[in-house]
């Protein structure tokens, strides 16, 4: 039987499912739940509906960090790219760190995977270098072409304008 929130993520469009989130509170963990699982087509949904009802650094997801980011290897692209988006958002401790710096540069190395959720795996990538300078070098080798070649020219863009602002 699909759940009041399974409901809303599959046959509402996304005001109305923030709406729902902000009128039904005691749905969070179960957006949580169905985001960190692989309950398709709700996890996806979900992560991406999450991502557009937390706040910067929201108590709410602070402690299932560590699940969402033992979560990440086995999720498909889109499904990464709307946790990592939530992850931005948050602020780590340094294992976790550690943790999701070794994810976002295994998504980053895998240039076959898609340019939304590898910029966001760069994103968060800069985000940790930016905190721990002696990682500087490691990204600049990272941003040679044969990385950058299979991104479309905007995030290849983004990407150039990102590095500039963190090379001196």
């Amino acid at each position: 039987m699909e759940t009041a929130l399974e409901h809303i993520l599959t046959s509402s469009y996304k005001e109305e499912m923030i709406s729902f989130m902000d009128s039904h509170p005691e749905c969070f963990n179960e957006a949580i739940e169905l985001a960190i699982s692989n309950k398709q087509p709700y996890s996806w949904r979900s992560a991406w509906l999450l991502w557009s009802c937390v706040e910067e650094n929201d108590k709410r997801i602070k402690e299932h960090i560590n699940n969402i980011i033992n979560s990440l290897a086995n999720k498909k692209d889109g499904h990464q790219r709307e946790l990592l988006k939530i992850l931005l958002q948050m602020e780590l401790n340094e294992e976790q760190e550690g943790l999701i710096f070794n994810v976002c540069m295994s998504v980053w190395e895998k240039i076959n995977k898609k340019p939304s959720v590898r910029f966001a795996a760069f994103m968060f990538i800069l985000k940790i270098a930016k905190k721990h300078p002696e990682l500087r070098n490691e990204i600049i080798f990272f941003t040679q072409d044969q990385y950058l070649d299979s991104l479309s020219p905007g995030i290849k863009n983004s990407i150039s304008l990102m590095i500039k602002e963190f090379t001196p």
